[in-house]
C-alpha cells in the first residue's frame, strides 16, 4: 500500500425532526426536543450535503463517522439515519461509531445494534460489536461506542471495562502486524477534553490504555470543533484530534463546518500522517480547503 486516504466527519445531527409522540417524550427526551426546538437553525442540511459531496469527491480509501448522526434517539429518526449513512458509501468503505446522542435513552440502544451493523461490525462479522476492527490494507481501523444514555442537561459518554480490555488486546494485535492503528470514538477522551457533564467518564483509563498498548492516532467528535491533544508516555505521543460538526451553519471559524483528510504513508518502522481540514468558507459559499492540520 502506497497511501492510505480517510476521511473523518462527524456531529451530522440531521434533520428535521420526526414529530414525536407524546409517550417518546416522557424522559430525557423532553428536554432534548425543547433543546433541538431552539438550535435547530443551527445545523443546516445543505450544508451538510455540501460536505458530503466535497469528502466523497476526494475519492477516499475509507470514510470514518464517530456519531450523532441523530438528535434525541427517536425510533422515527434511526431510518433517516441509516439512509443518510447509505450516502457516504457501501458499508466496507464506511464505518460508524455512535454518540451520545444516538444513544440518546436506553430504548434507543436496541434501534442502534439492529440499524447500525453494516456500519460498526468487524470484517468477518454482520452483527453490531463494540470495539469493532476494520483492516484497510495496512491500516487498522477500531471503533468504540462512548454513547450511553445519561440523565437530562448531561452529554457524557464512557466506555466501561470490557470495552477497554477488548480495546486492549485489538491494539496489540494489531500493532504485531505492523498496522497503522486508528482509533475511532465519539467523545474527547482524553482528561479535560470536554466541559464538566460531556466528557468521557473513564478517559484516564483510556489514556493510559493507549500509554501501554499504542495507537497512532485517535480521531472523535462531540465538541463540533477543531481540537489537538496528545496522549504521551512510555516512549509514545499519540495524536488526539477531535473534528468540527459537519452540518454547522457558517459562524465563528472554530464552529464552521468541516472535516478532516488524513494520508497515511508508510516511514520506514513507522507511519507518516498528514491532514487537511476542508468546510465551508468564511463566506459560506462553498466548501473549501482550510489548511493543515498541525499533529
Amino acid at each position: 500500500m502506497n497511501s492510505f486516504l480517510l476521511a473523518h466527519i462527524s456531529d451530522a445531527h440531521i434533520g428535521p425532526l420526526p414529530k414525536p409522540l407524546r409517550r417518546e417524550l416522557l424522559n430525557k427526551r423532553f428536554t432534548g426536543y425543547v433543546n433541538w426546538i431552539r438550535r435547530a437553525h443551527i445545523h443546516d442540511m445543505k450544508v451538510l450535503g455540501s460536505i458530503v459531496a466535497d469528502a466523497c469527491a476526494q475519492a477516499p480509501d475509507h470514510i470514518a463517522m464517530t456519531g450523532d448522526v441523530m438528535n434525541i434517539g427517536l425510533p422515527a429518526e434511526f431510518p433517516f439515519a441509516k439512509a443518510w449513512l447509505q450516502t457516504l458509501g457501501e458499508p466496507r468503505n464506511v464505518s460508524f461509531t455512535p454518540g451520545n446522542h444516538d444513544a440518546y435513552v436506553r430504548g434507543s440502544l436496541p434501534f442502534i445494534a439492529e440499524t447500525f451493523a453494516p456500519w460498526c461490525s468487524n470484517d468477518t462479522e454482520n452483527h453490531t460489536a463494540f470495539p469493532f476492527l476494520r483492516v484497510r490494507g495496512d491500516v487498522a481501523l477500531i471503533g468504540l461506542s462512548s454513547g450511553i444514555p445519561t440523565l437530562p442537561l448531561l452529554a457524557s459518554g464512557r466506555l466501561g471495562q470490557t470495552q477497554r480490555d477488548a480495546l486492549a488486546k485489538l491494539l496489540d494485535d494489531t500493532g504485531r502486524r505492523g498496522l497503522m492503528r486508528v482509533v475511532m470514538i465519539h467523545h474527547p477522551p482524553t482528561q479535560g477534553g470536554a466541559k464538566f457533564g460531556r466528557g468521557l467518564t473513564d478517559a484516564r483509563d483510556f489514556e493510559q490504555l493507549i500509554v501501554r498498548h499504542g495507537a497512532e492516532l485517535v480521531i472523535h467528535g462531540h465538541n463540533h470543533r477543531l481540537q489537538i491533544r496528545h496522549i504521551e508516555g512510555g516512549g509514545r505521543r499519540v495524536p488526539v484530534v477531535g473534528v468540527a460538526s459537519a452540518s454547522a451553519v457558517p459562524g465563528t471559524p472554530l464552529h464552521r463546518a468541516a472535516y478532516h483528510l488524513y494520508r497515511f504513508e508508510k516511514a520506514g518502522n513507522g507511519w507518516k500522517i498528514e491532514a487537511r481540514m476542508r468546510g465551508i468558507s468564511a463566506g459560506g459559499e462553498h466548501v473549501t480547503d482550510l489548511g493543515p492540520v498541525e499533529l
